[in-house]
């Protein structure tokens, strides 16, 4: 019998339990559950706020990924010009290169045909000395007698009067 309380004590635990289930239900509880219920809605917020970082998160890595893109299409572009501009560099030097030698190739034509010239005429003017100076020579050799110099003069003279007619 040691298990079983007596009416007494069972009359007083039943009279506490119920004073304490009346405090807890009239002031333990409603405190309890406003702090529960502040809780949750504390949590269903953040979760709210973390739904919507998310989305706003997501957002900013679409817009940074159009950002990338846009900039490598302008990189793109940039080293396509760049390239344009170089290749179009490279030509017109290349042509410059071209006409430049070309007049350089023009002027050493005119260059040598000039000293061909001065050299024909130099040449020319040697042949005409040197034949001077031996006619000059063979003349004198001819013309030491003097029937062979009324030759030499009749025959200049005859050639001169057939020239003239």
């Amino acid at each position: 019998m040691l298990l079983i309380p007596e009416s007494g004590l069972l009359f007083w635990m039943l009279l506490s339990f119920g004073a304490v289930v009346f405090i807890l239900t009239k002031f333990g509880f409603p405190i309890i559950i406003k702090m529960v219920e502040s809780r949750k809605t504390y949590i269903d917020e953040s979760l709210l706020i973390a739904k919507q970082a998310y989305v706003e998160m997501d957002k900013v890595k679409a817009a940074g990924e159009v950002i990338v893109d846009n900039a490598r299409r302008e990189q793109v572009k940039i080293l396509n010009e760049a390239t344009q501009t170089r290749d179009l560099l490279i030509n017109d030097a290349k042509e410059k290169a071209i006409l430049e030698g070309q007049k350089l190739i023009e002027e050493a034509r005119r260059q040598i045909l000039l000293e061909k010239q001065d050299a024909i005429r130099d040449i020319r003017r040697q042949v005409a000395e040197l034949s001077v100076d031996i006619a000059e020579k063979v003349l004198r050799g001819k013309l030491e007698n003097k029937d062979e110099q009324e030759k030499m003069i009749n025959r200049l003279l005859d050639e001169i009067n057939i020239s003239k007619s």
